[in-house]
């Protein structure tokens, strides 16, 4: 007995020593990639390629089968599809730097509704690059990414929050098929911004706040486009989700979430397209006067 105390001891005494790395301890810098388990060798080298991935970069391998667990809820079994090929590169940003997604091949999801999506898993700090070797929808690249940066963090997201980013990227998604795009990343950004500020006490606050970010867009949502909001964010809301991080990493992604018509060039924009009119119904009416 006395010497198996003194084996343990020695072994703990190794291992405070000697500390054991793990994922966790990843720095700046360091990458891990995603792969789709059925990509064929080839498609593998060429993604890794084109990731600029070193060569002993540690794989993460994303089943089609964990793509249907997380979105079967939320989209058509048709739409995300039999094989997983979609895959990502995470590499770990500095401290306080955010999220930034950039994608390839990737036809509905776009980097804004990603980073909207990640940064409700609680994923922050890091350099996504989302990429396929033909052109797919990309909803189910968030799975691959989320896991990965389970492993890289050294931390478990938790099972209902991973549902709810998954549901989140999808609900953007449809709804950009309807408002825009740009439009319907901006909108889910604002609301989670006012609900990471002040969270609402009923359906009447939150509903105030899904209206008041529609209208500083300028756009327009139908009833059911407002249920499925509602019901979503009521979803989020009670949820155990950090919001100061949630705010902080919002915060960080705006030059990512934005629309384009809010931006300098935008507004240029408008404003050259409302004198071009000004100045067509000027001549119109002079013709004829």
């Amino acid at each position: 007995m006395k010497l198996k105390k003194t084996l343990i001891l020695i072994l703990a005494l190794l291992i405070s020593l000697f500390p054991i790395h793990s994922f966790a301890d990843m720095a700046e810098g360091d990458m891990i990639v995603t792969l789709g388990e059925n990509l064929t060798e080839a498609q593998k080298e060429s993604l890794l390629a084109e990731m600029g991935a070193p060569a002993d970069v540690q794989i993460v391998t994303v089943s089609n089968q964990e793509e249907h667990q997380y979105l079967g809820k939320y989209i058509a079994s048709s739409l995300i599809g039999t094989k997983a090929i979609s895959s990502s590169a995470i590499t770990i940003a500095a401290k306080g730097a955010g999220i930034t997604v950039k994608t390839k091949n990737i036809n509905w999801v776009t980097d804004e509704m990603y980073i909207n999506a990640l940064i409700t898993a609680g994923v922050k700090d890091a350099n996504i690059y989302i990429t396929a070797p033909i052109s797919v929808s990309g909803t189910a690249a968030l799975t691959g990414i989320i896991k990965a940066y389970e492993i890289s963090a050294g931390e478990t997201i938790p099972e209902d929050v991973k549902q709810a980013a998954n549901q989140e990227m999808v609900e953007t998604a449809k709804l950009g098929d309807a408002i825009g795009d740009k439009n319907a990343a901006a909108l889910i950004a604002k609301v989670k911004e006012e609900i990471a500020k002040n969270k609402p006490n009923n359906d009447e606050e939150l509903r105030n706040i899904i209206e008041q970010a529609a209208k500083d867009l300028n756009v327009t949502l139908t009833d059911a486009q407002m249920q499925s909001l509602m019901d979503f964010f009521n979803k989020l809301i009670n949820l155990n989700i950090n919001w100061n991080q949630v705010s902080d990493q919002l915060n960080k992604a705006k030059d990512q979430i934005s629309k384009f018509l809010q931006s300098d060039e935008g507004q240029g924009f408008l404003e050259k397209f409302k004198q071009f009119f000004i100045w067509l119904f000027d001549t119109i009416k002079s013709i004829f006067s």
